[in-house]
């Protein structure tokens, strides 16, 4: 995935040599040092019976802001995109990463969400000096981190990485439905709807089922 950086409040010092005194000499350029890199962390996925869970980490350059960006639930699936490839473009470092319908069976689905976020923090092009995640649960990582309850309503980066984990979710169920067209993954995205309920009482489980859930379970043995 792509990756770019951020600051002490999340900002970037610009450090501006003295203006040289002897007449019709140029100024060096300015020279642009990242002061702490602050990384956002959000997941998507944490609710549904099928697919993988997937995490975000996402530091934002404070000179290119993007404006919009909010808690991914709150926006619409095309302004999603919008936003997926402008934070892609301007941000200074982005990572995306899952964790897999085996793991979450075999760790349980919170663990396998950490696991997702310290995968994605650690997939940064660019080492963060602090983390903020989303949530009141924090991954095992080798620097600062800070959960904050709906920080995807009030930290920027964290918005961005739900836009990022969000999206990137939505395009497997796209794909999982065209592997597995009778369980209409494209609309519910693997949550337990009564439609998918339905279909897992008509069909049983599918190979993206995590099994470990209840009503996945159940479906299983009950059989088609």
């Amino acid at each position: 995935m792509p990756s770019r950086k951020s600051s002490k409040a999340s900002q970037l010092l610009l450090d501006w040599p003295e203006l040289p005194r002897t007449r019709g000499a140029l100024p060096r350029a300015r020279v642009r040092r990242p002061a702490a890199l602050v990384a956002g962390v959000d997941e998507a996925g944490r609710g549904p019976l099928a697919g993988p869970v997937v995490a975000a980490a996402v530091i934002l350059d404070e000179l290119q802001p993007i404006r919009g960006l909010a808690d991914s639930k709150l926006l619409t699936a095309a302004r999603r995109e919008l936003l997926y490839a402008e934070i892609c473009a301007k941000a200074l470092c982005v990572c995306i990463a899952e964790a897999s319908v085996e793991e979450i069976d075999r760790l349980n689905i919170l663990q396998a969400t950490l696991l997702a976020m310290q995968r994605a923090v650690g997939g940064l092009r660019l080492a963060p000096l602090r983390v903020q995640v989303d949530g009141n649960r924090l991954p095992v990582l080798p620097m600062p981190a800070e959960a904050i309850v709906k920080g995807d309503s009030k930290v920027a980066s964290i918005a961005a990485a739900s836009i990022l984990a969000k999206v990137h979710r939505d395009r497997l169920c796209a794909s999982l439905h065209a592997q597995f067209p009778d369980y209409g993954f494209a609309s519910h995205k693997g949550y337990p709807t009564p439609e998918h309920l339905a279909a897992l009482r008509r069909l049983g489980p599918c190979g993206a089922h995590r099994l470990s859930f209840g009503p996945v379970r159940e479906a299983q043995q009950a059989g088609p």
